[in-house]
């Protein structure tokens, strides 16, 4: 699966519409590189974020939040987000997708 953003990223999905032909769900292990960042989303799906090395950060409709490691941040469907990696050591992170990642349904600026 190949990723949106100014650096390559590392996306590897467990189950999702790509490896196992789900669509209720998706789930995915990311590795982004310290300053990659992605276009602004209004995704129509939630998606459930745990970070699990580095920090993420989230900008969104309510302000922006920086997610360390052992946190995690909720973004609903139907509201703009935008997912970066401005630290030194980037970030490793889950991302769960209800209902399941789609390049469909992502509608990226």
């Amino acid at each position: 699966m190949s990723a949106a953003g100014n650096k390559p990223k590392t996306i590897e999905e467990f189950f999702g519409r790509a490896n196992s032909n789900t669509s209720d769900v998706s789930i995915a292990r990311m590795v982004s590189p310290s300053g990659w960042e992605e276009p602004k989303q209004t995704p129509e799906f939630d998606e459930y974020t745990v970070v699990l090395r580095g920090m993420l950060r989230v900008e969104s409709e309510d302000g922006t939040v920086e997610v360390q490691a052992g946190q995690g941040v909720f973004a609903p469907k139907g509201s703009w987000v935008r997912y970066s990696s401005p630290g030194p050591e980037g970030a490793e992170y889950v991302a769960v997708c209800v209902p399941a990642f789609s390049y469909d349904m992502v509608h990226r600026e």
